[in-house]
């Protein structure tokens, strides 16, 4: 029997309560439905680092950051072991990659792939298969093709472009042509489906803006006590984003209901790419799985961006279906990470996988109740800029190297983690445990300088510079240089 073929549908920046089906009742996601009603909705799943670059890197790798060495998206991801799309390339999988990979250094470098359609975040002209398709389509002198960013980056807008040339149009098209072009291939296939949306700026496309309304959106959730939950990392990250000079709830509704906008565009590919695959013949002998890097603060704790340990940051949704393997319409809430892509998928595809080293587990096994793991890990940063965080069934344990300052949430008292734990005469014991248990896995993990012994390194606290203008970040076009005779020379 072929080897099942399989179907990765990736986004950046999604939330994990971001589904119709596992309970947010405004959204509007009918794809995604139709995967967890026919496969299973893993629902504890955390991303190993809530940055894009660390994140992805780990999901190629199956390997959690401190063994990837890459912790900030400045990073270069490593080129000394097989990223899971090789190990597939040489099972003699035909694999392609379509969209946002976030590579580092190299942005179109293969990373095992045969090939790739590129789409980078912020690209100059001509610089990705995109923006040469805008060019083809005469819209190539448009200078930021994915949403006017720096001083709008948190602003709510519609796309300048149409639907049918939109940057998540563009990959659903592309998606639905390889999938077409493989129905009567013998060899099994391996399709990256990744979306730039719902990442920040939020620019769904004419007339996908007008399916939310402002008016319609929940508040964030800002609980009392909110700066005792709020980390430097958080505070730098509101400030280079334009986001620490006062809160306007109009503004905040009407953000999230772009930003749901932007997952329900994502979602109508989906739903596209689902039915090129059943129209084709392909669809029962297909691993479907769709995960994310990380989540969006949202507003919540009156934070944006993502770089953080609370559960809007650093747990992402992870659907996967396969008769036979994955399917039912399950809730799983075993805990899961994203390093488990790597093993899940290999496994699926009966590759070889005992000479690799990974952290992460397969997905089935851990339906299957094989796996008895007690906790999954994240990490933000490195030394002095680091938060670790270690989540178990009952517990989120963190601490902030930069605050000098643990957390700990009870994820069944407080599942919105509105109170930190962690000073509580009560916990003490729970804290010291947690905190042991933590510092032995970093350490023993090659992250020696986080520690001292059984407490964490003390490195200098670090506070934002008291001038409120100082530290925005403006993120244009490389290369872009804004001519406008008799005003700017």
């Amino acid at each position: 029997m072929k080897k099942p073929n399989i179907l990765f549908f990736f986004t950046d920046q999604q939330r994990f309560d971001t589904i119709a089906a596992l309970g947010n009742a405004v959204i509007k996601t009918p794809a995604l439905d139709r995967i967890c009603k026919a496969g299973v909705a893993f629902t504890s799943t955390y991303s190993p680092s809530p940055v894009c670059v660390p994140a992805r890197c780990s999901m190629t790798y199956g390997q959690y950051p401190m063994h990837t060495k890459c912790y900030d998206n400045g990073a270069d991801m490593p080129k000394d072991r097989p990223s899971f799309m090789q190990v597939l390339t040489d099972a003699g999988y035909r694999t392609h990659g379509i969209g946002k990979c976030h590579f580092m250094p190299d942005k179109h470098a293969l990373r095992g792939f045969q090939s790739r359609e590129v789409q980078k975040e912020v690209p100059a002209r001509s610089s990705d298969d995109y923006t040469s398709f805008l060019e083809e389509e005469g819209w190539g002198d448009l200078p930021e093709p994915h949403g006017v960013r720096g001083e709008m980056y948190y602003v709510p807008q519609v796309s300048q472009l149409p639907q049918h040339l939109h940057p998540t149009q563009w990959v659903g098209d592309r998606s639905v042509a390889f999938i077409e072009s493989q129905e009567d291939v013998e060899e099994p296939w391996f399709l990256l489906s990744s979306y730039i949306h719902p990442h920040p700026p939020f620019a769904p496309p004419s007339p996908w803006h007008k399916l939310y309304r402002s008016f319609d959106m929940p508040l964030p959730m800002v609980p009392q006590d909110l700066e005792s939950l709020q980390t430097f990392a958080n505070q730098r990250q509101n400030r280079y984003k334009g986001r620490d000079q006062g809160i306007d709830n109009n503004l905040m509704r009407n953000i999230k209901a772009h930003y749901y906008a932007c997952i329900s565009f994502i979602d109508y590919q989906v739903g596209r790419v689902l039915d090129a695959l059943e129209a084709t013949g392909q669809l029962d002998n297909t691993l479907i799985l769709l995960t994310s890097d990380h989540g969006e603060h949202l507003g919540d704790y009156e934070c944006f961006g993502k770089r953080s340990m609370h559960d809007s940051c650093a747990r992402i949704p992870m659907l996967a279906a396969l008769p036979g393997r994955f399917e039912g319409g399950e809730r799983c809430e075993k805990l899961a990470n994203l390093v488990d892509v790597m093993p899940t998928i290999l496994s699926a595809a009966g590759c070889d996988t005992s000479a690799l080293t990974m952290d992460g587990i397969d997905l089935h096994d851990l339906l299957q109740g094989v796996s008895d793991r007690g906790a999954v890990y994240s990490q933000i940063g490195e030394k002095g800029e680091a938060i670790y965080t270690a989540v178990t069934e009952r517990w989120k344990y963190a601490y902030s190297a930069p605050d000098q300052q643990e957390y700990l949430f009870d994820r069944m008292v407080d599942p919105l983690e509105t109170r930190n734990r962690a000073g509580l005469p009560t916990t003490g014991d729970i804290l010291k445990t947690l905190r042991e248990q933590t510092i032995t896995f970093f350490v023993e993990g090659g992250e020696t300088y986080a520690a001292e012994g059984n407490q964490w390194k003390v490195y200098p606290k670090k506070d934002l510079p008291s001038d409120p203008d100082s530290g925005y970040m403006t993120q244009d076009r490389p290369g872009y240089v804004l001519d406008l005779p008799g005003y700017t020379d």
